[in-house]
């Protein structure tokens, strides 16, 4: 099952500093998000965000700025099997492996269909849930019909300015509630499912 899951405010930004500071609640719920996956799939520019934020340091020393639930989440996301979709990159490390080229030109091409078959394969040969992070990548994805599952962590928060969740769809993707979790902070977790 491929469940793409991501933060966002109220008015639909999802960029990471749109004031989507996470709370200790929400970092459990993340936490507990990647441990029960069995792989990640990034784009080029979320996985490169996520491996600077998330990846043990040489040292083995986790930053002092990380608390308890910081340092659970980052040694979750630092452990996961990940896969990167991206044009640019040539190699990845991070415990990481190339799935296929993207971004650009998925829609309507053969690149769309390289993209979903890569994706498929992953999808069958992960026995367990693939979580998907970012925003482009997820557009296209969403586009393909191959996203099973949707998980939004809405923050209180209206950025008014930003990357807004799935702007490039091309049909819209009617949802079904499924769960809905209220965190003290006002944020609230829902997950859903295509109609």
């Amino acid at each position: 099952m491929l469940s793409y899951a991501i933060n966002v405010t109220l008015d639909g930004c999802c960029h990471h500093e749109a004031g989507l500071a996470p709370d200790a609640e929400s970092m459990r719920f993340w936490t507990a998000r990647i441990e029960r996956a069995r792989a990640l799939l990034y784009g080029r520019v979320t996985y490169e965000m996520m491996e600077s934020a998330w990846r043990r340091p040489a040292d083995g020393r986790w930053p002092a700025w990380m608390d308890a639930e910081d340092i659970a989440f980052a040694e979750a996301i630092d452990r996961a099997p990940k896969h990167v979709v991206s044009r640019t990159l040539t190699s990845v490390a991070w415990n990481a492996e190339l799935l296929a080229d993207g971004p650009a030109g998925w829609s309507g091409s053969d690149e769309a269909a390289d993209l979903g078959a890569a994706v498929r394969r992953l999808i069958e040969q992960t026995p367990g849930d693939v979580l998907l992070g970012g925003v482009a990548l997820p557009d296209a994805l969403a586009d393909l019909g191959l996203i099973d599952e949707y998980v939004f962590v809405v923050h209180p928060v209206i950025a008014g300015h930003g990357p807004t969740l799935l702007a490039g769809l091309r049909e819209r993707i009617r949802l079904d509630l499924i769960e809905r979790i209220d965190f003290r902070s006002g944020a609230t977790a829902l997950r859903y499912r295509p109609a």
